[in-house]
């Protein structure tokens, strides 16, 4: 989107009132849950499975939107929603799904809560924002929680390779990215004409990967396949399709850094889960997560 046509668009609210606020804890919820969904969906099948599975189902889920609203779709920003398709959805379900290969699904869920620092530094980097000494000490803060899990994670308990949580922060960071563009380039576009127009996209790769591997096979014969299909079935219906357009519908009414304000709520829906489903919690896991949600406060504040 060029600047004439952004200062052509119709003015869209940014204030935050009790839908906005509504809407972000529905996020938080829905996402909290998408970490053990995804631990779920590797007991049978590999990461690159449960990613392309989970991508595959999102796909056919806007695949009658994206016919309804296709003469309507902007194709000239096609760029902008590839990217939105590639950063917001594609690229973090790999990550994801891979780096639970190797984290609990509690520290996938406390690193993604990176994402309104990471939305901050794009911001400033590429989409024109500023920020105060105060933003920049939360970041460092944020960053040291990382640092935090990561680099003491195999001396707290922590379940096996933490390096593997760097996947999650550059998860974290494709996040922001998607957000950013979102704000800036595809404020005026219908948020679920966004979601379904970035799937048309990526959608068929996805599908045709994961008709090439031994999925079938493995949903035939594999105990507890099934099991693990649903738990991606479930995660791309409401983790991917319902909450990319409750989630672009907010940026749209408030900001890109208000949205990422769900990475408060997150970690501590993570947790619980991974509580419930016999994860440790250690004293690092505490303590990195107060650090980095220290951070997301200042880059708030």
């Amino acid at each position: 989107m060029n600047r004439t046509t952004v200062a052509n668009a119709t003015p869209i609210s940014t204030s935050v009132g009790w839908k906005s606020w509504a809407m972000l804890i529905l996020l938080s919820l829905i996402w909290g849950t998408s970490y053990i969904l995804i631990k779920k969906g590797l007991v049978a099948f590999s990461s690159t499975q449960v990613a392309c599975l989970r991508l595959s189902v999102a796909s056919v889920s806007f695949f009658p939107v994206m016919l309804r609203r296709f003469r309507r779709i902007d194709w000239a920003r096609w760029k902008a929603l590839l990217q939105v398709g590639l950063w917001g959805f594609g690229i973090p379900a790999f990550l994801f799904a891979i780096a639970q290969t190797q984290i609990s699904s509690s520290m996938a869920g406390i690193l993604n809560s990176l994402t309104p620092l990471f939305t901050l530094l794009l911001g400033i980097m590429f989409f024109g924002l500023r920020a105060s000494w105060a933003k920049g000490v939360g970041v460092l803060l944020g960053l040291a929680g990382a640092a935090t899990l990561i680099l003491m994670g195999h001396g707290a308990g922590m379940e096996g390779n933490a390096w593997y949580g760097l996947l999650v922060m550059l998860g974290a960071i494709c996040y922001a990215a998607s957000s950013n563009i979102v704000g800036a380039q595809l404020r005026d576009m219908n948020s679920i004409t966004i979601s379904a127009a970035a799937f048309a996209m990526i959608g068929l790769p996805a599908v045709a990967y994961l008709f090439s591997t031994d999925f079938l096979a493995t949903l035939a014969h594999e105990p507890g396949a099934w099991q693990a299909f649903w738990a991606v079935v479930v995660l791309a219906l409401f983790s991917t399709v319902l909450a990319s357009v409750i989630f672009f519908q907010l940026v749209q009414i408030t900001s890109p850094v208000f949205a990422s304000m769900i990475s408060y709520l997150v970690p501590i829906v993570a947790v619980s889960w991974g509580v419930f489903d016999g994860e440790s919690i250690s004293v690092m896991h505490l303590l990195g997560m107060a650090l980095i949600l220290s951070g997301v406060y200042l880059v708030k504040k």
